[in-house]
C-alpha cells in the first residue's frame, strides 16, 4: 500500500480550507484516509498553517510520500527539518556508482582468473607453483580490465625490468 501526506478539501464553495492527511494514494482526493496531521487556510490573512511536526516525521520516516504542496507546507512549518535531520546523509550519485563500478570490475576481474587458474591446471601438471605475494606485473594486471587481453611473459619480464631500475 502506498501512502501519502495530501490535502483534502473543506469548507464552503469559493472558500477553501484544506486538512493535511495521511491517506492511501488509490483512496480519491476528499475520500477515505489514514490520519488528520494538520490544516492549512489559504484565504486567511497570513495564510494559516497547522502541522503536527513529530506525527509528520514519524510518518515520512516510515515511508510516506507529500504532495508537493504538502512538502511546501512542511517546510514551512519545520516538519521537514525534523525528518531531515533523523535521515542518514547519503552519498552523492557519483560516489555511488563509482564504488559500485569498482566492484563490479573486481568480481569480474576475479571470475576470469579463476576460470584461466581451472584451465591451466586442467590439461597438465606444471612444476611451477604461483607465489601468495603479488609481483609488480601482477598488481598491473589486476589493476587493468577484465577485457585487455595479459601481455606475453617476455614483455611482462621487461616490464619488470624498467619497474626494478633496468637490472633484470
Amino acid at each position: 500500500m502506498a501512502v501519502k501526506l495530501r490535502l483534502k478539501r473543506m469548507g464552503k464553495k469559493k472558500q477553501p480550507t484544506y486538512r493535511i492527511v495521511v491517506a492511501d494514494s488509490r483512496s480519491p482526493r476528499d475520500g477515505r484516509f489514514i490520519e488528520v496531521i494538520g490544516t492549512y487556510a489559504p484565504r486567511a490573512e497570513p495564510s494559516l498553517i497547522e502541522v503536527d511536526n513529530a506525527t509528520a516525521a514519524a510518518w515520512l520516516t516510515k515511508g510516506a510520500k507529500p504532495s508537493e504542496t504538502v512538502r511546501k507546507i512542511l517546510e514551512i512549518s519545520g516538519a521537514w527539518d525534523e525528518f531531515s535531520a533523523t535521515k542518514p546523509p547519503k552519498l552523492p550519485k557519483s560516489a555511488r556508482t563509482k564504488s559500485e563500478a569498482a566492484k563490479k570490475r573486481a568480481a569480474a576481474r576475479a571470475k576470469t582468473a579463476k576460470r584461466a587458474a581451472g584451465r591451466k591446471g586442467a590439461g597438465k601438471k606444471t612444476g611451477a607453483k604461483k607465489s601468495a605475494a603479488p609481483t609488480a606485473a601482477g598488481a598491473e594486471e589486476a589493476a587493468a580490465p577484465a577485457h585487455e587481453t595479459p601481455e606475453s611473459p617476455a614483455a611482462r619480464a621487461e616490464t619488470t625490468a624498467v619497474i626494478d631500475g633496468g637490472e633484470g
